[in-house]
C-alpha cells in the first residue's frame, strides 16, 4: 500500500510540474508584455471568456440575486462587463512578476492619510479588512511600498507547488510577507513586537463554525469572524482598505478607519461594518467584484 501511495504521489507531482512547465513559457511572454498589448490581449481573451461560457450561470445567479431590482438586459450588461474585467485582472495579476517598483506606485496610487501616518509614528500594528474588489494583487506593493508597516497577508496555499512558489515570489517581490491561514494566530504572536499591518481578504465563503452571519447584497451570508477575534485580541486598530478603479490599468487605494479600539466593541461588530463596507463599495462600482465566486454556497444551520 506504501509503495502505492508513492507511485501516485510520484505520478501526481510529476502532473503538476508538467502543467507548470508547460503553462510558464506563456506566463512569462505576458508578464514581459508592454502594458498597451497586455490589454489587446486582454481584449481578445474576453470574447474567448464569452465563448466558452465559463461560470457564466454562477455570473448571473449571484448578480440576479444581489440585484433583484435590475431587468435582465441589465444584469446581462453588468455580466459582460465583468467578464472583460476578469481578463484585465487576470492578466494585471501575471504582470506583477515583471513590473517594477515605479509601475507599481504609478499603477495604484496610495496617499497614506495622516492617522495612519500617525498610528506608524506611535508604533501601532493594525489589522486590514478587504474584499475581492479591484485588483488586490496590486494593492499590496503600492501599501508596501508607501508606508514602514511590514505588510503580512494571509492567504491560502494554492495546492500546485510550483505555481504556488511563482505566487508567492510575485507576492513577496516588493517586501510584502505572505502567512497562509492556518498560521495567522502564530504568526500575529511571534511578531507583536513588531510594527505590521495584517491584511485579510475576508470575503469568502465561510463554513458555519468560523462565520459570523449577516445579510449582504440582499442574501443570508456567512462572513469570516477570523479577522475579528483577532484584532479583538490584539486590540490592533481595523482599518478597511478599498482599491478603487481610475480607469483601465489604474487604481487607488483608499483607507478607512472602521475601529480604533476593537477590543471595545461587541461581538459581531466589526464583521458587520466590513461587510457594510464592502456592499457599499460593490453598490456603487459592481462590475470589480469577484462575482465568478460561489460565495453563497454555505446555507445558515438552524443553531448558526
Amino acid at each position: 500500500m506504501n509503495v502505492k501511495r508513492l507511485v501516485a504521489f510520484s505520478i501526481f507531482a510529476s502532473m503538476e510540474a508538467i502543467g507548470f512547465y508547460l503553462t510558464y513559457p506563456f506566463i512569462y511572454v505576458v508578464a514581459s508584455l508592454p502594458f498597451w498589448a497586455l490589454y489587446k490581449l486582454s481584449d481578445i481573451f474576453y470574447y474567448i471568456f464569452r465563448i466558452s461560457g465559463y461560470r457564466r450561470s454562477v455570473v448571473l445567479e449571484n448578480l440576479r440575486n444581489s440585484f433583484p431590482e435590475k431587468s435582465e438586459a441589465e444584469i446581462s450588461t453588468l455580466c459582460n462587463s465583468y467578464f472583460r474585467y476578469l481578463c484585465d485582472l487576470t492578466l494585471e495579476t501575471l504582470k506583477t512578476l515583471h513590473m517594477t517598483e515605479q509601475e507599481a506606485k504609478d499603477r495604484c496610487v496610495f496617499h497614506p492619510p495622516s492617522w495612519l501616518l500617525k498610528m506608524c509614528d506611535e508604533k501601532r500594528s493594525i489589522s486590514i479588512v478587504m474584499g475581492h474588489y479591484g485588483n488586490w494583487e496590486w494593492a499590496g506593493p503600492s501599501f508596501s511600498l508607501n508606508t514602514k508597516f511590514q505588510l503580512v497577508v494571509i492567504y491560502r496555499p494554492l495546492s500546485n507547488r510550483y505555481f504556488e512558489e511563482m505566487m508567492t515570489r510575485m507576492r513577496t517581490k516588493f517586501g510584502t510577507r505572505i502567512t497562509p491561514v492556518n498560521q495567522t494566530l502564530r504568526d500575529m504572536v511571534a511578531n507583536r513586537k513588531q510594527l505590521t499591518a495584517t491584511a485579510f481578504i475576508a470575503d469568502q465563503a465561510a463554513s458555519n463554525a468560523n462565520s459570523y452571519w449577516t445579510t449582504f447584497l440582499h442574501q443570508e451570508t456567512s462572513v469570516f469572524n477570523g479577522p475579528e477575534k483577532l484584532s479583538k485580541r490584539f486590540n490592533y486598530p481595523v482599518v478597511y482598505v478599498n482599491v478603487k478603479r481610475v480607469r483601465r490599468g489604474y487604481y487607488e487605494l483608499v483607507p478607512d478607519l472602521l475601529f480604533d479600539n476593537p477590543a471595545d466593541t461587541s461581538d459581531g461588530e466589526i464583521s458587520e461594518a466590513f461587510t457594510r463596507r464592502l456592499e457599499k463599495e460593490i453598490i456603487l462600482d459592481p462590475v470589480i467584484w469577484l462575482w465568478s465566486h460561489r460565495r453563497w454556497k454555505y446555507k445558515r444551520q438552524n443553531n448558526a
